[in-house]
């Protein structure tokens, strides 16, 4: 598979699978709800598509804002949920 390919599977996955969910859970977190096990394991997954995305992004710097507004949305789903945790 081409970089370019891999690109576009990568942005399919996020526009179709991955970013939906993670607003869903952005709207839970924000609501003071916890995370199951489920939700985690789906973070971590999307956390390393990050990690691969991030290493593609030097060779195609278009990519760079997008994956920076990715990393801040985990990063608030991930303090939330640590924030909810804490709390009970």
């Amino acid at each position: 598979m081409t970089e370019q390919a891999t690109i576009q599977v990568l942005l399919d996955r996020l526009n179709n699978w991955r970013l939906p969910r993670a607003l869903r859970l952005k709207e839970r977190v924000d609501r003071g709800e916890q995370l199951t096990d489920y939700d985690l394991t789906f973070l971590k997954k999307i956390l390393e598509d990050g990690r691969n995305a991030a290493a593609m992004s030097s060779s195609h710097p278009e990519l760079e804002s997008l994956i920076s507004k990715l990393t801040d949305l985990y990063s608030h789903i991930t303090r939330k949920a640590l924030e909810n945790e804490q709390k009970n």
